[in-house]
């Protein structure tokens, strides 16, 4: 009887400790990073390509967690040599390009952070684990999320938001840099947003 008691005792402390410890773990440092936004495919040639990716503090690419495809791969027609969109097209997200060295780069690794761009719109989120390209977990410390989109020819917008691996979960502010206004196709992207989980 006793022994029934004392666990009975113990059961009841520790289902009264598990809503502490549940709040406990909530508020500790958030573990995943989101970013998402809206899409809407646009019209004509030299829109429609994005990029997202993280750097650490020295401005050095961590890991990319999105580029689409025709700026890695490009696309091939007729008899034409296959060529990186971004070869043929300089101003495809030239952000990216430049700060993840793509042209050193073989088309294995670019294809490991490529895909398809959507034919329809929608809500697009990407999400980082904290990890490097390797799948390696990052040092503790600063870190930068970029999301950069090729409006239309030479028109490209970069949002940036700074960020600590020690930070709690919640919005990350961004700020927006636009090339050259494109009227026409400023609703290719928009709603962005990068939070803390």
């Amino acid at each position: 009887m006793k022994q029934k008691n004392y666990l009975i005792s113990v059961l009841t402390a520790i289902l009264l400790m598990v809503p502490t410890m549940v709040q406990a773990q909530s508020k500790g440092n958030a573990k995943t990073l989101e970013v998402s936004f809206d899409y809407q495919k646009q019209p004509g040639p030299g829109s429609n390509q994005y990029a997202v990716w993280i750097e650490n503090e020295k401005g050095d690419v961590v890991k990319t967690l999105f580029v689409t495809s025709y700026t890695t791969k490009g696309r091939v027609r007729g008899n034409e040599q296959p060529m990186r969109g971004y070869v043929k097209r300089p101003n495809c997200v030239p952000t990216w390009v430049k700060a993840s060295k793509a042209s050193e780069k073989t088309d294995q690794e670019l294809d490991a952070v490529t895909g398809a761009t959507p034919q329809a719109g929608g809500k697009q989120t990407f999400s980082w684990d904290f990890t490097d390209q390797q799948g390696k977990k990052v040092k503790d410390g600063k870190y930068c999320v970029k999301v950069e989109a090729t409006l239309y020819q030479a028109s490209t917008i970069l949002y940036t938001g700074n960020f600590s691996t020690k930070d709690k979960a919640g919005n990350i502010p961004l700020t927006s840099t636009l090339t050259e206004p494109a009227e026409n196709h400023k609703d290719m992207i928009t709603a962005v947003q990068a939070v803390l989980k």
